[in-house]
């Protein structure tokens, strides 16, 4: 088959990351034809302008519907692409030069119509970014599987860098109304219709994320109550390592209590943990600044993600609450 790729890219009141993002499609080497989708979902402060700067030099539309959330942008921008391979970017990603070879390499070497790939700190990133960063990627952090080489089989991928065949999407008809959560829910969904995924290593992009500690535990609380929706629509799919960051919390809340009453060999354990991540974090980073930082955001990342999925857990697996009006907040309207 001869691929043809469409690059999709919701947007919500970001210019400014669009601007980044185009420039770094800018530097792209590649003799591959693509395009470029960009579907602005009701934003009030709109990419157009930006994105007319780009016309002359990328083959670039421009689409503006609705606020009805990423997922259904992203179908929006599918539905709208003419290639017959979908990569879908966040808004908040800078790709480096060589991706799309990367990608393109891959699939003639083994294909698949769905794949995902790892994200990366670039240079320019503030240390707050960085450290976000780490602690989402790192092996020792629940976000380690991003950039695992092994895991090329099961592997869910992230919507933030994400491929998906034009076969696929109408199999599976895109993304649900859930959010976030809506990229592992469409990876399952296409097991269930045989189709394969696997992870691109090299296929990389940068990825800011958030860049405030309260977005920063907002996004990942919503994680941590996703997964128990997940996993009670999908039950195939439980896996005892989603409760980890609930346990470790709950665990260095005993070991803190513990040591007033002078048994101090559990909290121990989480301080050698914690230096553990700092010296990788150091050998990672190379800076001490974004070390100490990293061991800032694993804590933010393991109680926002722990309380998320604890409280989502009694809610619907528990008390068997219906998640759409249990938790209003992750769901969007059907339009």
């Amino acid at each position: 088959m001869q691929l043809q790729f469409s690059f999709i890219i919701p947007v919500f009141n970001r210019p400014d990351e669009i601007q980044e993002l185009l420039q770094s499609f800018e530097a792209l080497k590649t003799e591959t034809i693509y395009e470029i989708v960009i579907v602005e979902d009701g934003s009030t402060k709109t990419s157009k302008q930006v994105v007319d700067i780009y016309k002359n030099k990328l083959n670039i539309s421009y689409f503006f519907k609705e606020n009805s959330g990423p997922g259904d942008s992203r179908n929006y921008g599918m539905q709208h692409a003419k290639g017959n391979y979908f990569i879908i970017l966040d808004s908040d990603c800078i790709l480096p030069n060589n991706y799309l070879n990367e990608v393109e390499k891959s699939l003639k070497a083994d294909y698949v119509d769905c794949f995902g790939g790892p994200d990366a700190a670039h240079q320019s990133f503030t240390n707050l970014q960085k450290a976000i960063n780490f602690s989402m990627t790192s092996f020792i952090t629940t976000g380690g599987i991003r950039g695992n080489k092994k895991s090329v089989d099961k592997f869910q991928p992230r919507s933030f860098n994400m491929g998906l065949s034009k076969k696929a999407f109408e199999a599976s008809n895109g993304f649900g109304r859930i959010h976030p959560g809506e990229d592992p829910d469409l990876s399952i969904r296409l097991w269930s219709l045989g189709f394969k995924t696997k992870l691109i290593p090299e296929a990389f992009v940068y990825h800011k994320r958030r860049i405030s500690w309260s977005k920063f535990y907002k996004q990942v609380y919503k994680f941590g109550l996703v997964r128990p929706i997940l996993n009670k629509w999908h039950p195939e799919t439980k896996k005892i390592t989603y409760w980890f960051p609930t346990i470790f919390c709950v665990g260095l809340i005993v070991s803190i209590l513990l040591f007033f009453i002078n048994i101090k060999w559990v909290l121990l354990v989480y301080i050698l943990y914690f230096i553990m991540a700092f010296l990788i974090a150091l050998v990672s980073t190379k800076s001490a600044l974004v070390s100490i930082y990293a061991l800032v955001a694993i804590l933010v990342q393991f109680f926002g993600y722990g309380y998320g999925f604890l409280k989502a857990t009694l809610a619907v697996s528990v008390l068997n609450k219906t998640p759409e009006k249990q938790f209003p907040q992750l769901f969007f309207k059907a339009k």
